[in-house]
């Protein structure tokens, strides 16, 4: 739709222009800091920074019921800046002109109301989030987005040059960082640290096929974030990872995309999140609070966050109910199936603390939880949540395996609505799809195939006597027919059809 055919009274407010005075704002010190240059770690005590708009007060002024009809009506706009996450410019990155914004075509990704067989199994209702569907078949193209129009912005009006880009990886962040900084051509190169044997091979594909440098190095994710963090100290590189508070910033579009999708109307939404290096559960903790701040949502949802067994710091922090006690250990990760929340000392726990404090504050104690589930309950989720029409990834069956559980114990109660972050495409994870099939799994995944859950192709073997098709050789009719006429009733026996 055009902006002339947007009625009078809101036209004005559609098209954002830059405002806002932001900071760097550390989340232990609480000094600010200058955005004028990257910026990942305190100057002073190195914790990790949040952005903060200094004039974020102003847009209080603002009534909630017109902040939901300017973003309501900006969405029928086809302005190419506005069709991604930039659609809630006023509350992520507002110092951001238009003309700087890179758009791949992430965001306002599908809702995906589960089947009746998949909400009993579940326990309630509940939708799938397919973040899968960004272009890089992840989540992580919400804060990339953010965070290389960020860097656009630096290059096009303040003169930043000679850029590179440089991300530690799982696999997801480094095919996000890779894709965005290849639109921007020779302006920014990239490079990228992958753990050497710990990315599925459909991963490994994305950042080459972008042209970033991957560099595989010996060890596990931490191993390469340390590397990363180190060279970003050093050297003038552009750290991509969640330790960017740009990356966090752009998150924070899922949660408006949920309040805009259930009409604002999320008081009986519980959302759950997988955490690995913990910048999405920070970034949705903080979208939602920025909603509520603003009244765009009259009350918080829950939000669930979910660890494997298998690299679980966050939910072992969580056990203690006694704040004044907790205290926070990284864990040494084993091998697991959601291979991008393979984390076992996320960078963004900082953030989390404070976060949830200040969420648990509005909401009381029960609105954000932490919980653990096993490899074999996420495989098994995984798997029936594909059988019924998703397209879930492992730390998508990761989040389903934790509503059912959460449900089971009476944590969540029945009358809720469960959001589940899909935040990958299941293509990304199909190795441990093909593990599970084949009953390939190392022991240590302790992984055990429920034969309802298996599946393998069907060859369909032709005696000697019958004509075989070759690439290159063509069959004469009368063999051909024999070949179709063999083959089909073969087909027919084995589904059992029955003759018209």
């Amino acid at each position: 739709m055009r902006i002339d055919q947007i009625p009078q009274e809101i036209r004005s407010s559609l098209v954002p222009r830059p405002r806002g005075r932001y900071v760097y704002r550390c989340s232990a010190c609480g000094e600010d800091f200058g955005i004028e240059r990257l910026l990942y770690t305190c100057p002073q005590c190195r914790s990790v920074l949040m952005l903060e708009d200094l004039e974020w007060d102003e847009l209080k002024a603002t009534a909630g019921a017109r902040w939901r009809d300017i973003f309501d009506h900006r969405k029928m706009l086809t302005l190419p800046p506005l069709q991604g996450i930039y659609r809630y410019h006023e509350l992520l990155g507002s110092v951001i002109p238009l003309d700087a914004v890179i758009c791949l075509g992430e965001g306002h990704t599908p809702v995906i109301e589960a089947n009746g067989r998949l909400r009993d199994w579940a326990g309630i209702p509940f939708h799938f989030k397919n973040d899968g569907q960004n272009p890089s078949a992840s989540f992580k193209d919400r804060g990339m987005a953010s965070a290389f129009s960020y860097l656009n912005h630096l290059i096009t009006h303040a003169g930043l040059k000679d850029v590179l880009a440089i991300c530690a990886s799982t696999g997801d962040t480094s095919a996000s960082a890779a894709l965005y900084a290849s639109y921007l051509g020779d302006r920014v190169k990239s490079a990228v640290l992958l753990p050497h044997g710990r990315v599925t091979p459909q991963q490994l594909g994305q950042p080459l096929g972008s042209g970033a440098t991957v560099i595989e190095i010996p060890g596990v994710f931490d191993d390469c974030m340390k590397v990363v963090e180190q060279l970003s100290e050093r050297y003038s590189v552009a750290l991509m990872n969640s330790k960017n508070a740009w990356r966090i910033l752009g998150q924070e579009s899922y949660s408006y995309e949920i309040a805009q999708g259930f009409d604002y109307d999320v008081a009986d939404l519980v959302i759950v999140i997988p955490i690995g290096n913990a910048g999405n559960i920070t970034a949705v903790l903080q979208g939602f609070l920025k909603l509520h701040a603003l009244q765009i949502i009259r009350r918080l949802p829950t939000i669930l966050g979910v660890q494997s067994e298998h690299a679980n710091p966050v939910y072992l922090y969580y056990l203690e109910p006694d704040p004044a006690r907790r205290r926070f250990k990284p864990v040494t990760v084993k091998p697991s199936a959601a291979q991008a929340a393979m984390i076992g000392n996320p960078v963004s726990m900082p953030r989390v603390v404070q976060l949830v404090e200040r969420y648990r504050e509005l909401g009381g104690t029960e609105a954000v939880q932490v919980t653990q589930v096993s490899e074999q309950e996420i495989m098994d989720a995984m798997l029936f949540a594909n059988r019924n029409g998703h397209i879930a990834c492992t730390q998508g069956g990761e989040c389903l395996a934790a509503l059912a559980k959460a449900v089971r114990e009476g944590v969540i109660g029945r009358d809720r609505v469960g959001v589940l972050d899909a935040t990958a495409h299941a293509l990304k994870f199909s190795v441990f799809q093909e593990k599970y099939f084949s009953n390939a799994f190392e022991a240590e995944y302790k992984v055990h195939p429920k034969e309802e859950l298996r599946n393998a192709p069907h060859l369909i073997e032709l005696p000697n006597h019958v004509p075989t098709p070759a690439a290159g050789v063509s069959l004469g009719p009368d063999a051909f027919k024999q070949f179709v006429d063999y083959t089909a009733s073969a087909v027919a026996e084995l589904l059992d059809l029955k003759v018209r």
